[in-house]
């Protein structure tokens, strides 16, 4: 028997579904533990071992893949705990890591300060070199500059150097030869080089990039190191792959030597199951959102293809790998309620996390969470949480809760309850809004998947704000990235700047850039295990108007490509600038000028196969557990509401809200504007009751 789990580390819980070689699977949540993320993640493998009742050895032995999500370089980037970083960069710009674009932020905040750069000035050492954009050789390259930037690394105990060249996406042998240098002279230390892991123009872009990827590396290199080797001496011979910022997953190696495609490596996943949750039931676009206890992420879905971007921030540092457009803000179980200077009730960003955690959870924490609120608005059982393991403490709950938000207000404790709750559902849906209605997208077209522990408890008021009528609660919804990691591909990106107008592109340039792409992508996928029959390529253009500062990125198909096809690839740009800003200059015959060209290689993986159930009836009885007394925010009062267990719904049950599902790993609350039916796969499907009929024929049809 082989088993194959995906892993999520979030900063609460870590994640786990185990899929088992008949199709079926089971889920798997512990706490994490932030100082050694592997110790949580071993923890939730022993549970497993013990549940087949075997030891963690003999259970790893019959592990065939396990994919993992890390927030190992997340955590470094926003708590500055990255590795002792140098960068040696064109002579005169060391300053441009600093500067930026030069565009203020908030533009009318004076007091706004510039963000602390991950390199101190002293550390960010020039060398004489300097290529031209078209990458002639206008200075060459003075070695010596290099061996006193280097000196100085050693002296000041450098472990990661960044390199950084103006114009090296034009010509990479100065980076190349600097590279060697620093290698001859510091062979252990973590080296990023931009041509090799962004050769694209724009020059903060890029070196932003390569410090990021070089201040994380040595922390992600000690990561895998200890996880492998602990896995190893486990008994683990199976395939360990590490999930990326774009969606896809790569081997640990690939994942050191490129450490930034992990920054967004846990929330990428969620998009990816969405795709998979919303195509079984005839939807091609969705918007995904995933409420954990520190973080509310949320992506758009479209044509069955998660938003990409190039322009991407992590605290506040510009990011130019390829990402999925994913919002991320602090809203979870754990975000803190407080009050803010001018009285007025806040939640988050700042999270109490698993350690100590919500002070429902009686571990010392003494400040009012989201996951308190819930439970004393009676959306949360105190003796069923976690399925009865973790017993939560009602009367540290209310008195949080009356300390630092009802006294402060003059509420008594459920009304400051109910705002905490009601507050953190508008911090949720403006979170949707960012992804939808500020990019052009009406949310009402999208159903909404919800997904993590917290969220099905917020999934109607979030969809209710935003009057969407249909809501998916996927079976798997409290690890929902940890199942999409189980149905991620292979990925890897390539770029290459090619800066010309379409009419003075020359096909055999254009063309060459791509198949180079190709050749780097089949190479890297083969060495991964992958047959060539089961590798595809995504072709994308960035490109603008003559004159525009910002591009826009257009996918084209292989022939439009190899056919040089421009007049197609025009009309596409037209109709994609047109919907994202509202015009286009296709009448006036602006000229169209190409930026970079970029690939997408994809390796097709063995997926888990959705298990389908026989249809059971619209009858739920059977899996009512008890009443139970529950807030209704619409009616602001209490009333005793049904309570089922959820691992009891079966395909085709129906529940009219108001009603409480509860499962050991979350809970949902079905507000009393919808209903609740059971799909052909143990999903959730909620929709506003007067269009249940017209969406419960099209799911069970």
């Amino acid at each position: 028997m082989k088993y194959k789990i995906g892993i999520d580390v979030g900063g609460t819980f870590t994640d786990f579904l185990l899929a088992f070689p008949d199709g079926t699977s089971k889920i798997y949540k512990v706490l994490s533990t932030p100082d050694d993320p592997s110790i949580g993640l071993l923890n939730g493998l022993s549970e497993m071992g013990s549940d087949l009742g075997i030891s963690l050895e003999q259970f790893l032995d019959q592990v065939e893949t396990i994919v993992h999500g890390t927030t190992v370089t997340t955590n470094a980037v926003l708590t500055y705990n990255g590795a002792k970083t140098g960068l040696l960069t064109t002579a005169g710009l060391r300053d441009a890591l600093e500067m930026r674009r030069g565009i203020r932020e908030e533009q009318y905040n004076n007091r706004y300060t510039n963000v602390v750069p991950l390199v101190p000035r002293y550390l960010r050492q020039p060398v004489e070199e300097r290529i031209d954009y078209q990458g002639d050789v206008v200075e060459s390259l003075n070695p010596e500059s290099v061996e006193e930037a280097v000196d100085l690394f050693e002296k000041e105990g450098v472990e990661s150097v960044a390199i950084c060249f103006m114009n090296s996406f034009a010509n990479k042998e100065h980076e190349k030869r600097v590279a060697d240098i620093v290698s001859k002279k510091m062979p252990d230390s973590y080296l990023s080089v931009s041509s090799n892991l962004l050769p694209s123009i724009r020059f903060y872009d890029r070196v932003s990039s390569t410090v990021l990827n070089s201040y994380v590396g040595p922390v992600l290199r000690r990561y895998l190191q200890s996880l492998v080797a602990k896995l190893k001496d486990n008994n683990f011979k199976g395939t360990l792959l590490i999930m990326q910022s774009n969606g896809g997953i790569v081997a640990p190696e690939v994942a050191t030597d490129e450490a930034a495609v992990t920054l967004l490596s846990g929330p990428a996943a969620g998009p990816v199951a969405g795709v998979s949750y919303t195509s079984i039931n005839g939807f091609d676009d969705c918007i995904t959102v995933d409420m954990g206890g520190t973080s509310f992420d949320a992506a758009l879905i479209k044509n069955k293809t998660p938003l990409v971007t190039t322009e991407g921030d992590i605290n506040r540092l510009r990011l130019a790998l390829p990402m999925l457009d994913i919002v991320t803000i602090g809203a979870g179980g754990g975000s803190i309620g407080w009050i803010d200077e001018g009285g007025l009730l806040r939640m988050g960003p700042q999270s109490a996390g698993s350690q100590p955690g919500p002070a429902c959870y009686d571990r010392g924490g003494e400040l009012p969470t989201c996951t308190d609120a819930d439970l004393i608005l009676g959306y949360l059982d105190a003796d069923y949480f976690a399925g009865g393991r973790m017993k939560l403490n009602f009367e540290r709950a209310k008195q949080a809760i009356k300390t630092h938000v009802a006294d402060k207000l003059n509420y008594d404790v459920v009304e400051a309850a109910a705002g905490m709750y009601n507050v953190i559902n508008v911090n949720m849906a403006s979170g949707v809004r960012e992804v939808s209605v500020k990019r052009g997208d009406d949310p009402r077209d999208f159903p909404l998947v919800l997904a993590g522990g917290a969220g099905p408890n917020h999934a109607c008021m979030i969809a209710h704000e935003l009057e969407i009528p249909v809501l998916i609660v996927p079976k798997e919804s409290s690890i929902f990235c940890a199942a999409g990691m189980l149905m991620s591909d292979l990925k890897h990106d390539f770029v290459r700047t090619y800066s010309a107008t379409l009419s003075q592109l020359k096909k055999d340039t254009f063309l060459n850039y791509f198949r180079e792409m190709e050749n780097e992508g089949k190479e890297c996928l083969l060495s991964e295990g992958i047959p060539e029959k089961r590798i595809k390529n995504i072709y994308a253009l960035e490109m603008r108007y003559v004159k525009q500062y910002h591009e826009v990125n257009v996918e084209v198909t292989q022939e439009e490509v190899y056919d040089f096809n421009l007049d197609e690839i025009a009309r596409q740009f037209h109709r994609k600038h047109n919907l994202l800003y509202g015009y286009s200059l296709e009448e006036e015959g602006t000229p169209i000028e190409l930026l970079n060209i970029r690939l997408t290689s994809i390796g097709d993986t063995e997926k888990p196969a959705f298990m389908e159930e026989v249809f059971d009836g619209e009858d739920p009885s059977k899996a009512f557990k008890r009443h139970r007394e529950a807030y209704l925010p619409a009616e602001k009062k209490f009333a005793e509401l049904p309570v089922f267990d959820g691992f009891g719904l079966k395909h085709g049950n129906r529940i009219a809200g108001p009603a409480i599902i509860e499962q050991v790993n979350t809970t949902t609350f079905v507000t009393s504007e919808y209903a609740l039916l059971v799909d052909r796969y143990g999903s959730f499907m909620l929709f506003l009751k007067d269009r249940e009929e017209e969406f419960a024929r099209r799911i069970f049809k």
